[in-house]
Parts: structure tokens; sequence; C-alpha cells
């Protein structure tokens, strides 16, 4: 099995009042090793942008977190303009029990290929401490099919709940402690990202690739 190294790459600064750290090996997970393909390519993940792209960037969000907010207009934009980032959506509702909810309404939309429509909703309702209820109306206004979503959500109960179980452990494994984090290539970088900030860390990580 591939574990990340130890260390990959020496810390890297933006400049821009933020740090990119390297990652390192992931602790051991409740049901075994977490391995770098286990993060990155979970098939039941949802996946945008290029996917076929030259960096991805695994993105681990709570629906109740300002910061992720904050960054996710940038973020789309990012993967819209660049044209070869591959996204990984991680969702992580570590920060109250609704965010577990907007998380599964997400993941069931996935189901309908509506998981972006669902997850731009969410996250662009602004302020922290959304209830379940504001989500569940945000969505149904999001035009997606409520009748599938509420029998994707009873039919894939498992499936569902088994992925977010998955991006705890990967997470914990990571020793992430809030959110937004985001691992753009070898580098690990977590609070709210500008779009130049992504950027720069796109491109510091495609020079590093070709070194």
């Amino acid at each position: 099995m591939n574990l990340l190294p130890k260390s990959i790459l020496s810390t890297l600064a933006l400049g821009l009042s933020l740090a990119f750290t390297p990652l390192s090996a992931p602790a051991q997970a409740q049901d075994g090793a977490i391995s770098v393909d286990a993060i990155l390519n979970d098939p039941q993940a949802p996946v945008a942008g290029n996917p076929k792209g030259d960096v991805t960037i695994v993105a681990f969000l709570d629906y109740n977190c300002p910061f992720c907010k904050k960054s996710a207009p940038d973020l789309e934009k990012l993967v819209r303009t660049d044209g070869k980032i591959r996204l990984v959506y991680k969702d992580w509702p570590i920060l109250t029990p609704a965010s577990i909810h907007g998380a599964q309404l997400a993941l069931a939309a996935k189901h309908q290929g509506k998981y972006e429509q669902v997850h731009h909703a969410l996250m662009g309702i602004p302020g922290m401490k959304i209830s379940k209820e504001k989500m569940s109306e945000v969505v149904a206004g999001s035009g997606v099919d409520m009748e599938r979503l509420n029998a994707d959500l009873k039919q894939h109960s498992a499936e569902i709940q088994a992925l977010i179980q998955r991006n705890l452990d990967q997470a914990d494994a990571l020793g992430l402690s809030g959110t937004p984090v985001y691992l753009i290539g070898p580098f690990k970088a977590s609070g709210a990202l500008t779009y130049e900030q992504f950027r720069k860390a796109v491109a510091d990580a495609r020079a590093q690739g070709k070194q």
C-alpha cells in the first residue's frame, strides 16, 4: 500500500500571509492504513473540474463553515478558468449536527447528477449555524428533484454514511483540525484562501512536479 511519505517537500510560503506545508504520513485509521489512493480516488467522492487534470485539489469542507463559504467562489473560479484542475470534494461535517444533514443532502443529490448544484446552493447560505430546515429549504429551491433526493437519502443511506465516515477517518489520519483544508498537489493549506492564493499554490504544485 502506497502511504504518504513522511516528508514530501519543504515548507513553501505563498507570500500572502498563508503558508503551505508538506503533507505528512497519515496515521492508522481504525480500519487500516489510509493510502494516497484512498484520499485522491475514492470512487464515491464527488469530483469536479477536469477528471484528467494535472493537479488535484482535495477540499475538506463543512456547510456551516464561514471560511469555506468565503473561499468557495474563488475555488470555483480557479477550477473553471484553469481547465486542468481535478477537484475532489470531501464532505467533512464536524461543526454542527446540521452540517451532517447538509452533507447528506449534497451526497444524495450526486445520485441524480446534481451534487455541485446542491453544494453551491449550501455554500451560498450566508452565516454559520445554519439549521437543517434552512438547508433543506435552500436545496429544494436549487432545482433538484426533491422527491428523488429524499428517496436516494433512504436508499443510499448506508453508502452516504460510509463515505462521510471515510472522510472523517482520512481527516483524522492527516491530522486535520478544522475547516476548510485544501490539499493542493503535495501541499496542505487551511483557511479562507483567495483566488490568487489558490492560483499561486497550483502553479507551485506544477513547478514541483516538473523537478
